[in-house]
């Protein structure tokens, strides 16, 4: 039975690092308990709990492959245990990349990206819809510029975005009778592990793209978040909100 002062809960995938790090400890900044799903690095996810309950919040941290539709199930009751509050906010952030031409790529390495990226966003969406079809909430999915416009190079993942983007504004309708508002964020070049990793002249490059002439910081995409997964939000559905420094202005 839900408390009468049990913070409101919010489902974070991908809390391990980046974005989705960053997405957890804004809203357990602004009163959300965290459920925090990873896919393989306590150690990581262990770091986010500890900045989350730093603002008096209560971080659950599981092991869920999104991709796996039993794995997710599984991951959404637990939510109903380790919490007292109500399911109120869905921010999928988890995702991969395996960037390649695509006159060159695999099945393999099309479909894993496809089944991270939009069908593991799809289980977590579907069995959200049904988590707060009585109470309503708000589901924030993550995109990117990748997936407003494809990237040579990123068959699969604009593929997959797009996807996202086009799931997003179905979803949207489909929840809006229960009170649920389903939008996505979309990122440009954000200062994460994934662009870290790059040469300092592939960096550059991207940066002269930019016209606000900096990448973005996760802290900027999860402040984004944060207001699409809140009341602050309340009449905004169906948008994919670019974050981007005015990449695809």
């Amino acid at each position: 039975m839900t408390e009468v002062n049990a913070r409101p809960v919010a489902l974070v995938t991908g809390a391990s690092r980046g974005i989705g790090r960053a997405a957890a400890i804004e809203l357990a900044r602004v009163g959300y308990d965290i459920a925090g799903w990873y896919r393989s690095n306590d150690d990581e996810s262990a770091a986010t709990a500890r900045a989350v309950e730093a603002f008096g919040a209560r971080y659950f941290g599981t092991r869920v492959d999104v991709a796996d539709e039993d794995a997710v199930r599984a991951g959404m009751r637990a939510i109903r245990t380790d919490f007292d509050g109500a399911l109120s906010a869905v921010v999928v952030a988890a995702g991969i990349t395996s960037d390649g031409f695509a006159g060159s790529m695999s099945a393999d390495k099309f479909r894993r990206v496809i089944e991270t990226n939009l069908v593991g966003s799809f289980f977590i969406c579907r069995d959200a819809l049904r988590a707060m079809r009585k109470t309503g909430g708000a589901i924030v999915l993550l995109s990117s510029t990748s997936g407003l416009r494809g990237q040579a190079g990123q068959a699969n993942y604009s593929a997959s975005k797009g996807g996202v983007n086009a799931l997003t504004q179905a979803l949207a309708k489909e929840g809006a009778a229960a009170g649920i508002r389903v939008n996505a964020v979309a990122p440009g070049f954000t200062d994460t592990d994934m662009v870290r990793g790059m040469d300092a002249a592939s960096r550059q490059a991207l940066v002269e793209r930019i016209p606000l002439g900096r990448m973005g910081e996760a802290e900027e995409i999860a402040r984004a978040i944060r207001f699409l997964a809140t009341s602050e939000s309340s009449y905004v559905t169906g948008q994919i909100l670019a974050v981007d420094g005015g990449i695809t202005a």
